[in-house]
Order: structure tokens, then sequence, then C-alpha cells
């Protein structure tokens, strides 16, 4: 493509909190690259209802994938302003049920949660300072998580990943500013697919949450393109869970 128009990856972006963030960057005047592992026909649809959207496929568990993700995209946009590191997996595994969370769920949450999104901001850097401005800074957002938060989640390694991913986020806007922001967003419940039986939980999330309901795609959404507009904000970490961190 040949204009100007700034350009955001978005990975993990065919459903839930990654299409609705494409979504929403989209209806500002971004270029979107749309990115999933598996789900091609969803990304694919999705590209198709979004302006200058395209899609890409790759597995962020495998580390060559990762380089031909940000080559194809480059190749195509010719320039990235913004990275989304959405791409994610869970499992419920109770707490107490230390041998559930065997090492190659530590290995498998780690390498998609931590070590890939580092990797996509190291092969983005280049291409996101050169299209930084004192006006108007690149940004990488990673999603995070409630869990990383506080001591709860879905299952410890997930969690455990979650944190260590904003603990990156923090290092990272140290040392990349001020050409990059790096920010992160911790959702609580969110209604995805990914949660649609977690019926127990929600419940929970009705009951005790402040706002009294999880989270729609569309409210991190909200936060996100806030978080991707702005020309100051970096290492910042804003939990978007209808105040549960506050019990």
């Amino acid at each position: 493509m040949t204009d100007n128009a700034r350009v955001a990856l978005v990975t993990g972006a065919t459903s839930g909190i990654g299409l609705a963030i494409a979504q929403r960057l989209t209806q500002v005047g971004y270029r979107v690259a749309l990115h999933s592992r598996a789900s091609a026909a969803a990304g694919l649809q999705a590209a198709a209802t979004l302006s200058g959207a395209r899609y890409f496929q790759a597995d962020l568990l495998d580390e060559a994938a990762r380089q031909v993700l940000i080559d194809e995209v480059i190749a195509h946009y010719g320039r990235l302003d913004v990275l989304v590191n959405n791409a994610g997996a869970s499992s419920v595994i109770p707490h107490q049920d230390l041998r559930a969370a065997t090492p190659e769920i530590w290995h498998r949450f780690y390498e998609l949660h931590v070590v890939a999104p580092w990797q996509l901001i190291a092969l983005s850097e280049p291409y996101l300072r050169a299209a930084s401005s004192a006006e108007k800074p690149a940004s990488v957002l990673n999603i995070s998580s409630h869990a990383g938060v506080r001591p709860k989640g879905a299952s410890i390694p997930y969690a455990a990943s979650k944190a260590a991913l904003i603990h990156v986020t923090r290092l990272l806007a140290k040392s990349l500013g001020p050409a990059i922001r790096v920010n992160a967003i911790a959702p609580g419940l969110v209604d995805t697919p990914l949660t649609e039986d977690w019926v127990e939980i929600r419940q929970q999330w009705v009951r005790e949450a402040p706002m009294s309901r999880s989270a729609s795609p569309q409210d991190i959404a909200d936060v996100a393109l806030m978080l991707t507009e702005s020309t100051y904000l970096t290492g910042e970490v804003i939990m978007v869970d209808g105040g549960m961190n506050l019990l």
C-alpha cells in the first residue's frame, strides 16, 4: 500500500478481544493486519468487512513463523505503527492441583504469552521506530490479565505467564521510549468464545464485581484505543475488570 494511513498488527484477531480491537482501530482510520493461528476462514471474513484490513496466518509457538508474520505485514503495508499482542490461550486447572499443571503447560503458556510477544516486539522495533514521530510515537499494547495482577485465574501457569508479560511491559517502556510507548491491559472476565462455558465464574462476577457484570470485548477495545491514541502514556497497566480488583 502506498497511502500514509497508520498500520496496526493485532494478534489473535479473529474473535473476541482481538477482533473488537481491530474493528475499533479501523473505525479511526488504521489499516489493520489481522492474525490468528488456525481460524483462517474467520480471519478472511473479518478482513473482508474492514477497510484496508488483511489476514495473516501464523503459529506463534513457532519462532520462525513469527519472523515470517512480521515480514509479510511489512511487505504488504510498508510500515508498522502499532503492535497489539493479544494472542493467547487458557485452560482451567484448580490451583491446588499441582500435578495437573505440568511442565508442558508451563512451557506452552510462557512461550505464547511471554516469549512470542517479546520476539514480535523485537522484530517490529525497527519498523515501529521508523514510523514514530515526536507528535505520534509508535505503540505496543500487550493484553495481559486480571490474573496477572491478583492471585486468581484459570490456572497458576496462565496467571504467572500474564504477570511476566506485565513486567516485560514495564521494562520495555523504560528502554524503548520515547519513540515507542509500551502499555498493557489486564482484563478480568470477558465474554468471548473462550469463556462462554465459564458459567460459575461469570455468576461470581455478576454477584461480586462493583459493575455487576463481566466485560464485553468492546469494553476492552475502548481502552485499547485510548492507550493506542495517547501520545504520552507508557508503562501503564490498566485493569479492566469492573472493579473486581478492589475485592
